[in-house]
């Protein structure tokens, strides 16, 4: 098992295929009780081979353990294959967390938009405002019916949920959903990024993009960012050790190369894995994770894409 002291064991209590291609896991922890967590949360998954994988925990907070549903990628970085070929009822992986970048915020209503897999981290942003008798309708779209996971979860929820299957209906229509957006209606989006680029050119139509939230599965192709031109200083304060970080380096590689060991998987600014306390300095934020509210208060980074704004910054690393 892992030597971080935030990871830990956790049993595989049951599997369950949820859809063609899709398959739910039940997590519960070996030791400890299960930790608190809020819709929007995700688990990190150790793979034996090395390298963590996140999924969204889609079943109620509050409920025993933890309910994980993976996609099925054979193509894939490795995490989904193992999972469906070799994980197993009885086994034990290495979780950790949960933590969470997708929070379900206060608004007056909500239209969840979900895309495939998407649908995981949407479920429990259902669940909770079914107890709290918030007004939300949901979207939800996929390839086809069979590959769609929890259609049976979600018909008790009856017309506040809209199947769009592609061979069925063809795609979403963005336009058309968002054009009878309740005032101070917040619209959640999780799916592949033709899906959130549909949405959000829909609500800039409409001047509601700030009402946006979204999680993303790849970092956008084009994001904007300027490429790194100068190198900085970075402090790492609990190692004892002063680095520069070149034009052509992530504060990541830098870190790593000098032999300190960061958690980290996609290397996009998507994952939040490598998210690193700030103790001095202003990052110059250029990942896709943290909130606006997150990035203000400049009091962590994700290390892996992020930079620095100032000639030294200092990490609690």
């Amino acid at each position: 098992m892992s030597e971080d002291p935030g990871v830990r064991p956790a049993l595989v209590r049951g599997m369950r295929q949820e859809s063609d291609g899709v398959l739910s896991v039940h997590l519960e922890p070996v030791e400890g009780a299960v930790e608190p967590w809020e819709p929007g949360a995700h688990l990190d998954v150790l793979l034996p081979a090395g390298g963590v994988r996140q999924y969204s925990l889609s079943g109620r907070p509050g409920q025993p353990g933890y309910r994980i549903a993976v996609l099925h990628e054979p193509e894939g970085r490795g995490g989904s294959d193992w999972v469906h070929r070799v994980l197993r009822v009885g086994d034990l992986v290495d979780i950790r967390g949960p933590r969470n970048h997708f929070a379900l915020e206060e608004a007056y209503a909500y239209l969840l938009i979900a895309g495939g897999i998407g649908i995981t981290p949407l479920l429990p942003m259902i669940a909770r405002l079914e107890d709290e008798g918030r007004p939300w309708s949901l979207a939800y779209a996929g390839r086809s019916r069979a590959s769609m996971a929890f259609v049976d979860e979600l018909a008790t929820y009856g017309d506040r949920v809209t199947l769009v299957p592609g061979d069925e209906d063809g795609r979403l229509d963005a336009d058309a959903l968002v054009a009878d957006l309740l005032p101070g209606a917040l619209v959640y989006v999780c799916g592949p990024r033709r899906l959130l680029a549909g949405v959000r050119a829909a609500l800039a139509a409409i001047g509601a993009e700030d009402r946006l939230r979204a999680e993303l599965f790849a970092a956008p192709d084009d994001d904007g960012v300027a490429s790194a031109t100068d190198a900085f200083t970075v402090e790492l304060r609990q190692s004892g050790l002063w680095l520069t970080v070149t034009p052509e380096q992530s504060i990541l590689e830098a870190v790593s190369a000098a032999g300190v060991d960061v958690m980290s998987d996609c290397e996009e600014g998507i994952c939040g894995s490598c998210e690193t306390r700030v103790i001095e300095g202003e990052p110059e934020h250029r990942d896709h994770v943290l909130t606006p509210q997150e990035k203000a208060q400049n009091d962590c980074m994700l290390i892996c894409v992020s930079r620095s704004a100032c000639p030294l910054l200092v990490l609690d690393l």
